[in-house]
């Protein structure tokens, strides 16, 4: 297997809302190399966009639209009863928004996430990462969509293959994973990884062997572009520096995905 030896390090942010903050956008952005900002579906709102998108801007960070299910008391975690032509509606709506404040301070959107509860479904389903990788083709060819790296490869690489889209794999480095390359539900014991040194490591050897310690203790393949960091509370922001720090002594550049795809 060729050496991998770039990196990026993504985040989701913009997630305030009117005189509500969330997050600690601030102290986040500048550790990453790609910002996932909220759209004012499941959080965020116009001002919150615009900051955002600035704050990213002023770091060289790239930007990328965070869509989610229009739940906003839900936070975008529950799932909806939608049909795939309004998961399509919904995306380009919210991509759309992100890319006005992009094009005000001078930029282009890299990349799409979908979030919570729709990145979820779009795992289970690839039919809805489809319908999203059709929205976007229609919107702007050069869009980058993240998806989650293990279950269903082959049926995204031949949404690729039909729809044309850039894709972008994204590993959990603070998540524990089944063997079939999924992640182990939030609702288990040991489903988040709390200690920094092992989420780190848990890293680097994804990043430098392609694989990943499942639950059971057995070594999964599992290749990535990109890496989702959480940066929500002063200790999770710890966590980014040392995984930047780890990163760095091994060689590896961290760089957004649209530089190396």
């Amino acid at each position: 297997m060729e050496r991998q030896t770039k990196i990026d390090l993504n985040s989701d942010v913009g997630e305030s809302f009117g005189r509500y903050k969330i997050g600690m956008d601030e102290a986040v952005i500048p550790l990453i190399t790609s910002a996932n900002i909220a759209c004012g579906f499941h959080a965020g709102d116009p001002s919150v966009m615009r900051r955002t998108v600035a704050l990213a801007k002023q770091h060289g960070v790239a930007v990328g639209a965070h869509p989610g299910l229009p739940d906003l008391i839900g936070f975008g975690r529950r799932a909806m009863d939608t049909t795939l032509q309004e998961i399509k509606d919904d995306v380009t709506y919210q991509v759309g928004a992100l890319q006005a404040f992009a094009a005000t301070e001078g930029i282009a959107l890299q990349h799409v996430k979908p979030h919570g509860a729709l990145y979820n479904m779009a795992v289970t389903r690839a039919d809805i990462w489809e319908a999203i990788a059709e929205a976007l083709a229609a919107i702007d060819n050069q869009l980058i969509l993240v998806v989650l790296a293990g279950p269903n490869r082959e049926a995204i690489e031949a949404i690729r293959s039909r729809t044309g889209a850039r894709i972008a794999f994204e590993f959990f480095g603070d998540r524990a994973y089944n063997t079939d390359g999924s992640l182990v539900s939030r609702r288990q014991p040991g489903a988040v990884i709390h200690d920094h040194g092992e989420v780190a490591e848990r890293v680097v050897t994804m990043v430098k062997e392609g694989t990943v310690t499942a639950v059971d203790g057995s070594e999964v393949g599992l290749k990535a572009d990109t890496i989702c960091v959480h940066g929500d509370n002063p200790q999770a922001v710890a966590l980014v520096k040392e995984i930047g720090g780890v990163l760095a002594k091994e060689g590896i550049e961290m760089a957004p995905t649209g530089t190396f795809l």
